[in-house]
Formats: structure tokens, C-alpha cells, sequence
């Protein structure tokens, strides 16, 4: 009896998790030989949308992302914000005159995203640290309704896209990407875990959760996403050397 209860609580079994591609590929799947190290009998299944997902109706044993309705039942733990910055490929900027105010955005080619829920496209309001906030509009080269194209789109050189911090890190690193006005971003909200709430979680929906929270916290994930550090290290230095 007593090894039967023990098999009980061993976190085994499929594990369907949902969550954005950008994110589930480019931080979540890096961790996953650990994580099925320490866990082997759990199968991971997971689902790349971009879009909220019903955990219930959908037999989600949890999702990652943000937009979700906190419907009952379900409980949340915020792992960092969603930061959206101004980004442009070193060969675009080479053909303009770099912004030195939001409002100047006004004037050049943007690379905008549609939302696939509501067919409108996303207005941003950038704030800086002394609190000002400056509605952005630009000038639409390409819509697009695919959060992780506008970053293919801006490598391409054909324009300005507000995109998250945690899709143009990856480029900001490298320098194929510069980070346009480095004083100014827009907050999205948060990048949220979400389960069911009960208290009798499976093993292995609560080992999943336990670990993704430890993890975000000890890359600190949500230090690196922030837009008011110096993301990428090179972005500002770049676009000052375009001036």
C-alpha cells in the first residue's frame, strides 16, 4: 500500500501545455532537458498559439502567455510584464533619419501588427520613466497578424515594428536588430501561468508549475524582459552611431 500511494504521487503522464511560439521556443524548450531529467515520466504535449486558450474545454493542464480571462476555478502566477519596443534593422536606419521622439514616428514606414481576435490593428501608447505617454502611430508598410513575423519583417529592412522584448532580445544581441528611443516602451500587461486552482493538482501540473516559477526567477526572466534596462546591450549605442 504504501508503494502503490508513493507511484501515486510520482509526477508521470501527458502534460498539455499551451503557450505563445516565441515564447514556448525560445525560453520554455530550452528547459525542457532538465526539466524531463528530474521528471521522466511526465510526456510533454505542447501547444504553440498565439492565442488564449480554454484550459477546460481544451483539456489544458495549464497555459502560458497573457489576454487570458481569469475565469473561476483557474489560478494565475505573473512571471514578468509583456514590453514592447521600438526595433529597426541597421540597413533600414541607414536610409533614414533615426527618431529622437515617439512623434516621430509618425513620419516613416511601420511594420504593424493585426490582432487575430478582433481584425484591429494594435495602437501603442509609450511611456518613458518620468511618466509621459505619447500615442504611436505609423505609417503602415506591411500588417501583419503574427506577433513573431514582425521581427522577420523588420530584419528584412522594410521598417519600424513595436515588438516585445523578449521577440527582439534574441536580435538586439547579435546587432541585427537596433532598439529605437531607448527611453520609451509600452507595457502589454503580464506573461502569466495559469492552472487549475484547486488545491489537488496532479503531480505533474504542480512540479511543472514549481519549476517554470523558479526558473523565471533565477535567469530572472522578468529582469531580462524589462524595457526600462538596457535590453540587449547594444541598441542604444547603434542607434546613436546612426545619427
Amino acid at each position: 500500500m504504501a508503494n502503490a500511494s508513493h507511484a501515486a504521487e510520482k509526477p508521470a503522464g501527458v502534460l498539455k501545455v499551451s503557450m505563445a511560439p516565441v515564447l514556448g521556443s525560445g525560453y520554455l524548450l530550452p528547459l525542457l532537458h532538465d526539466f524531463l531529467a528530474r521528471y521522466p515520466g511526465i510526456v510533454p504535449d505542447w501547444d504553440f498559439n498565439n492565442q488564449p486558450v480554454d484550459l477546460i474545454q481544451g483539456g489544458f493542464d495549464a497555459a502560458i502567455g497573457g489576454g487570458f480571462d481569469l475565469a473561476s476555478g483557474l489560478a494565475a502566477r505573473e512571471l514578468a510584464r509583456v514590453h514592447i519596443i521600438a526595433v529597426a534593422s541597421p540597413s533600414y536606419l541607414a536610409r533614414i533619419t533615426p527618431p529622437q521622439e515617439p512623434a516621430d514616428l509618425q513620419r516613416l514606414e511601420g511594420i504593424l501588427l493585426r490582432s487575430p481576435l478582433t481584425g484591429r490593428l494594435h495602437s501603442r501608447t509609450l511611456r518613458n520613466r518620468a511618466g509621459e505617454q505619447v500615442a504611436v502611430e505609423m505609417q503602415p508598410r506591411m500588417i501583419l497578424n503574427d506577433p513573431g513575423s514582425l521581427c522577420h519583417c523588420a530584419l528584412m529592412g522594410l521598417g519600424i515594428t513595436l515588438v516585445s522584448t523578449l521577440s527582439a532580445l534574441p536580435h538586439l544581441r547579435e546587432g541585427t536588430l537596433v532598439r529605437l528611443l531607448p527611453d520609451w516602451y509600452a507595457d502589454a500587461g503580464p506573461i502569466s501561468l495559469y492552472y487549475p486552482g484547486h488545491r489537488q493538482l496532479p503531480a505533474k501540473t504542480r512540479v511543472f508549475v514549481d519549476y517554470v516559477v523558479r526558473e523565471f526567477k533565477r535567469q530572472d526572466l522578468a529582469g531580462l524582459f524589462d524595457a526600462t534596462r538596457a535590453v540587449g546591450g547594444r541598441g542604444r549605442k547603434a542607434a546613436r552611431a546612426g545619427r
